[in-house]
């Protein structure tokens, strides 16, 4: 935090000078607000000193454990909130997400293992309190998964549900293998910040929209009713199906929010290449052909390969348990931001 501290000065007194330089209307905008920014995180900063000076008497006091937990958890608080400040926009906070997950290389057993991937995805929803709801689903002839889309909505859920997109790998005996053969299939799982209508316009011009009969669970009613709708962006050629809902307007209204996620994506994706082809390889980048997670039955073992994680307990993380590896996905991305911004070599208490 020392090293936060002496940066947030050198800031402060960067954007002092700068506000005494002839600068138009627009520039002085910015920078008062950066100056209000930096100030904010400063007086966090003194307050955090001031609590750690606060602990160190409360330690020479017998009995005080309560207060220096108390303590502790302001500490935490505020060491939250300073680094949240300090950190660029980020696409998926206080977004819900879009969960894509496609069946890779390995025909049967890769769709069977996308299933795995959906019920691990839906437990740890289901333990993180987020709600979830199957969009669109394609099953393979055993019961996997060729594609599944998922929303998942709650507090939090982009900031830690990003850190899935890439490409996950899974090593074990299919059970369509009848000589005990260990197999490597793989999926792919994508992750879209959920977008309004006021982030990304879509022309009524630039869209065709076909209906459809649902497959699948939803009884009679749906299966007699077009109720199914496919959304085609026609210059981009995106393609958005939704069967959800038993109401053809609702599964629109669905198709219609995935589509405007997928069309920020890809204009993201296209600034990011414009800025440096380098970010591609950052944690979280998102594409497809990296390999981020391997799952091995035959060991037991669980490993991510973006911070070189190890964990033997593989039935703990498809049950759900991704607490076991998202935090610490999410430390490292922390400490590397903190480090291109020139604030840290290391991370410090």
């Amino acid at each position: 935090m020392e090293s936060i501290r002496t940066w947030v000065k050198q800031m402060l007194g960067e954007l002092e000078r700068k506000m005494t330089e002839n600068l138009d209307l627009k520039e002085m905008i910015k920078i008062s607000a950066d100056y209000t920014n930096f100030k904010e995180i400063d007086e966090k900063i003194s307050e955090y000193f001031n609590l750690l000076d606060e602990r160190e008497l409360w330690k020479e006091e017998p009995g005080s454990e309560a207060e220096i937990e108390k303590i502790d958890r302001q500490l935490e608080k505020l060491t939250n909130e300073i680094i949240a400040q300090l950190l660029p926009e980020d696409e998926f906070r206080d977004r819900n997400v879009f969960l894509e997950i496609r069946a890779g290389t390995g025909g049967e057993e890769a769709a069977l293992f996308a299933g795995d991937l959906l019920r691990m995805y839906l437990r740890y929803a289901e333990s993180k309190g987020w709600e979830t709801e199957i969009l669109d689903e394609s099953k393979s002839d055993l019961g996997g998964y060729k594609e599944v889309v998922v929303r998942i909505k709650g507090k939090n859920s982009g900031t830690y549900m990003k850190y899935e997109r890439g490409v996950h790998r899974v090593q074990r005996v299919p059970i369509t293998e009848s000589g005990g053969r260990i197999h490597t299939s793989t999926a792919t799982v994508a992750v879209l910040p959920e977008i309004k209508d006021v982030d990304i316009y879509i022309d009524p011009k630039d869209i065709r929209i076909d209906t459809y009969r649902a497959s699948g669970a939803g009884g009679q009613y749906v299966n007699k009713t077009e109720s199914a709708v496919r959304i085609t962006h026609l210059p981009t050629g995106i393609v958005v199906t939704c069967q959800s809902e038993r109401s053809q307007h609702q599964n629109k209204e669905k198709a219609m929010m995935v589509l405007r996620s997928k069309l920020y994506e890809l204009a993201r994706r296209e600034q990011e290449e414009k800025i440096s082809s380098e970010r591609k390889n950052q944690i979280g980048s998102g594409e497809r052909s990296e390999k981020i997670r391997t799952y091995n039955f035959p060991q037991n073992r669980v490993t991510d390969h973006r911070i070189n994680l190890t964990i033997y307990n593989l039935q703990a993380v498809l049950d759900g348990n991704l607490d076991l590896i998202i935090p610490k996905l999410m430390q490292h991305d922390i400490e590397q931001q903190l480090k291109e911004l020139g604030i840290l070599q290391t991370m410090e208490g």
